[in-house]
């Protein structure tokens, strides 16, 4: 009899096989429930076993010694974040070093997206201390609520002021740029005052994979640690289904590839400019993407100190699984 798996995930395109059952395994029955909003914290969940979570939440549970939640490192979340970074039509910003001692509005200070695009900006030589931070919501739709999560520095690292939405303030020129992983309404009908801070932020991000190897990883898949502990198995099973329903739908995609009039175009491109593999699960693949990851959270004052990439995931350097988190629990 297979194990019921209750998994949360973002409404990502590429889990739809997974969704309707066109991949499926004999060991495991997963219900998937497509969620707006990640899960607060699987471990304590009463509705799931399994769900999709922010890395940089994840790590913090590590450091905090919580060990109810496995982490998979299979991303299910990956994304340049030069593209992230908007500013006015008419400013003078064209650069990520351009915004040294600007004012830079974040959505959220420890988010995984935000973490990786102020490295995106440390390579650029614009470091936590070389500009002015404010958290806050990207619009008025937008709800407010503590973006700081205890990181704030007067000074240097602000909520926005009442919380005014970031949109208005960047339209006025009160802000100078916008870290947001989502555009604003209007946007890309052209009737917002606002671009993108790289006027080719493709060549950019094309440039940050050749220097480092890797597309940034912002979510991963958790399940509860007592799950591990009695199916030790159930990891690579989960990650595997998941891996085939993305690798079937981009099979699809290639040939219905009308959903948009240029569509084949960018996967024409994606394939010439990225290697075979560059979204592959796994820790050991993934382990240099890991590091890095836990060395911007150190140095961007998230983590107290910095974590190896074994320290985060239950894996040996070579990539095996080890049940060091589950027998502890």
């Amino acid at each position: 009899m297979p194990l019921t798996l209750r998994l949360a995930l973002r409404d990502w395109d590429y889990m739809t096989p997974l969704v309707l059952g066109d991949v499926s395994s004999p060991k495991l029955d997963i219900k998937v429930d497509r969620v707006g909003t990640l899960v607060g914290h699987v471990g304590r969940s009463d509705a799931y076993d399994a769900a999709e979570m922010s890395f940089s939440r994840y790590t913090q549970l590590r450091i905090d010694g919580d060990r109810t939640v496995v982490g998979i490192p299979n991303f299910i979340m990956r994304g340049f974040r030069h593209r992230c970074v908007i500013t006015r039509k008419d400013s003078p910003v064209t650069r990520l070093a351009d915004l040294k001692g600007k004012r830079i509005g974040v959505t959220g200070w420890r988010d995984s997206g935000n973490t990786w695009t102020r490295a995106a900006l440390r390579r650029e030589g614009v470091g936590v201390e070389d500009a002015f931070w404010y958290a806050g919501r990207l619009t008025g739709a937008h709800p407010v609520t503590d973006r700081l999560d205890g990181f704030g520095r007067p000074g240097r690292i602000e909520a926005m002021p009442g919380e005014r939405p970031m949109v208005e303030a960047l339209a006025d020129g009160w802000l100078d740029a916008i870290f947001t992983p989502f555009m604003p309404d209007g946007y890309f009908g052209g009737t917002a005052p606002f671009r993108q801070v790289l006027p080719d932020f493709r060549a950019a991000e094309a440039s940050y994979f050749a220097a480092v190897g890797y597309v940034p990883g912002m979510h991963l898949v958790g399940i509860k640690a007592d799950i591990v502990a009695e199916h030790p198995w159930v990891i690579a099973e989960l990650s595997d289904l998941i891996d085939q329903s993305q690798r079937l739908w981009l099979q699809k995609r290639r040939k219905y590839a009308d959903t948009t009039p240029w569509m084949l175009d960018e996967l024409l491109k994606s394939a010439a400019g990225l290697p075979e593999g560059w979204d592959a699960s796994g820790f050991a693949v993934n382990r240099h993407m890991i590091a890095d990851f836990a060395t911007e959270l150190h140095e961007q004052g998230i983590l107290p100190r910095l974590m190896s990439p074994e320290e985060l995931f239950d894996f040996d350097s070579d990539g095996s699984a080890i049940a060091r988190t589950a027998a502890n629990n």
